[in-house]
């Protein structure tokens, strides 16, 4: 079973490192980001504070949350619903972050991708798979870049999307994402001592790929 697992904090490029590098490698991709985002947009449904951490827990048993694959991409069901579109509005980033601090999401969706992990060649990305989920993964990255580079990145992904926002405003959403990530209580995002660092500010999307089967091949 070829599982290759991917950290990082939010807007390094993981999840399109990840895409691309599950295509080239012909496995499949599991973007762990998205079942948060699920989450969160069930609570903010149910009109419950992402951060009301009972009222979440309230919830979570009923949560129908199921992962598709329609024409090798990915897609996000919430209660027989495509929120693959919903998820990915700005407003979802932050609500994702907050939710994912409540341990018992964590827990929920940990097991969800364990069994993905297990059942199928997969490259998995998030914030604690390296560290948490998938801990005995022979292929670790954490793949990183600076918060200016990284909201500069957002901006022009938003902007591609018909959305107008403010630099100074993401710039300032991903530092404060970057800390609640790295200082939650339960599975905080790390870079783990056998998972390969790669900086990719100065780096193009196919270099970032290059590095990674590089060390793939290296480590086989």
């Amino acid at each position: 079973m070829i599982n290759i697992a991917i950290d990082g904090p939010a807007g390094a490029g993981k999840s399109t490192i990840a895409k691309m590098l599950a295509k080239k490698m012909n496995i499949t991709y599991l973007d762990t980001g998205a079942m948060y985002r699920a989450v969160a947009l069930k609570s903010i449904l149910l009109g419950v504070d992402v951060e009301d951490e009972e009222g979440v827990k309230a919830f979570l048993p009923i949560v129908d949350l199921d992962i598709r694959y329609i024409d090798g991409v990915q897609h996000v069901y919430l209660d027989g619903n495509d929120v693959s579109k919903e998820i990915r509005e700005h407003r979802m980033s932050k609500a994702a972050s907050d939710i994912s601090r409540i341990p018992a999401v964590r827990l929920k969706l940990v097991e969800m991708q364990r069994a993905l992990a297990a059942k199928y060649d997969c490259v998995l990305d998030g914030r604690d798979i390296t560290s948490y989920v998938l801990p005995d993964a022979k292929y670790k990255f954490f793949i990183t870049a600076s918060p200016e580079v990284r909201a500069e990145r957002r901006k022009k992904e938003l902007e591609e999307k018909g959305e107008s926002v403010d630099f100074a405003v993401l710039l300032e959403d991903i530092k404060k994402r970057d800390y609640n990530d790295s200082h939650r209580p339960f599975a905080p995002l790390v870079c783990t001592e056998d998972s390969v660092l790669i900086d990719t500010s100065d780096m193009t999307i196919d270099e970032v790929i290059a590095k990674v089967l590089a060390v793939i091949e290296e480590k086989k």
